[in-house]
């Protein structure tokens, strides 16, 4: 139902000169839901993000964020918080001193407590007082993922949070993004990291030259798509080729090589095919060692979606919009 919509857009238009960035999108977001944005360079990821987080109004075509109707303001609606093209940060002051100063430069009069506590969920709980000058591209992000979670938003837009980011790092983010959906907060992030997207989202949206190409949830996606090529590792490669070459469905993929120092089996197939082909597999007691797709169902469905769309061609990029790069209210 609208009403457990964190984001309701239909037919948004934005134009930039004679560069349409956003040409008609409609984009549905629940509440509670991590929803993934995903497309070419120039396809209007950071517009409709910009849109999200009141730095740009749309030209035509509704949005309604938190069951509000958006206006002709710049500003954030109430409730929602995050960025686009990294965080807005003062290098020469520490990261605690980052986030009280963002805190009283959107109105609000941040704790100590509050700021230690955000810290803590991000991971940053050893350089709060260490000057942000230094902090890696990572710790930046998650600082500003930190000043965004101050605000207690119920809507929150990130722009490609996983940047930069280690493995610990990326625990930490993808710990506290998955408990903000838990308790309600719908995510709208956009990134090229297809692995963190697929461990995230349960929707996405994919997008090209100003369109939507796609919308829904991960699995039908990867219904929807066509065959893909999967990297089969077994005890015995050749009986296994030749139960993958007399199984219907399966095409052998040549010159598949090597993979980790052991000969590799691909095939292309769509998932019915596979299900036969590893029964087969089995009842020839035939260790399976590894099994998992060359390419994420994801990627696979971005590439296809995306190239497969006769004006998805290079085009002027589209200037962000320009009064900020971060808003929180």
């Amino acid at each position: 139902m609208d009403t457990l919509l964190a984001v309701r857009a239909r037919g948004i238009t934005k134009c930039f000169g004679d560069v349409v960035a956003l040409d008609g999108i409609d984009l549905d977001v629940a509440q509670g839901q991590i929803h993934g944005l995903v497309g070419p360079n120039g396809a209007g990821k950071t517009t409709l993000l910009g849109l999200l987080l009141g730095l740009a109004v749309a030209d035509s075509g509704q949005l309604e964020i938190l069951g509000t109707p958006v206006g002709r303001a710049l500003a954030a609606p109430d409730g929602v918080s995050g960025f686009v093209d990294g965080p807005g940060l003062y290098p020469t002051l520490t990261a605690r001193q980052n986030l009280a100063a963002l805190a009283d430069l959107h109105g609000r009069d941040a704790r100590t407590a509050d700021i230690d506590d955000v810290l803590a969920q991000v991971g940053l709980t050893d350089v709060a007082d260490d000057r942000v000058r230094g902090f890696s591209l990572g710790m930046r992000q998650r600082l500003g993922l930190a000043a965004a979670l101050l605000t207690k938003p119920r809507l929150l837009v990130l722009d490609e949070p996983s940047n930069g980011l280690d493995p610990a790092g990326k625990r930490h983010v993808h710990g506290v993004l998955n408990r903000l959906a838990a308790d309600g907060t719908a995510v709208v992030l956009s990134s090229h990291r297809m692995d963190d997207l697929e461990a995230l989202c349960s929707e996405v949206t994919i997008l090209a030259t100003g369109r939507v190409v796609f919308s829904g949830p991960l699995n039908k996606l990867a219904a929807e798509n066509s065959a893909l090529d999967y990297r089969l590792l077994t005890s015995d490669p050749g009986a296994a080729r030749e139960l993958a070459a007399g199984t219907a469905g399966i095409h052998v993929v040549e010159d598949a090589g090597s993979w980790r120092g052991a000969e590799v089996l691909v095939v292309r197939a769509l998932v019915p095919a596979l299900d036969a082909l590893l029964a087969r597999i089995v009842r020839a007691d035939i260790a399976v060692r590894e099994f998992a797709p060359v390419m994420s169902p994801l990627e696979a469905a971005f590439l296809a979606l995306t190239e497969s769309d006769p004006q998805a061609q290079p085009q002027p990029q589209a200037q962000s919009p320009s009064q900020s790069q971060e808003a929180a209210r």
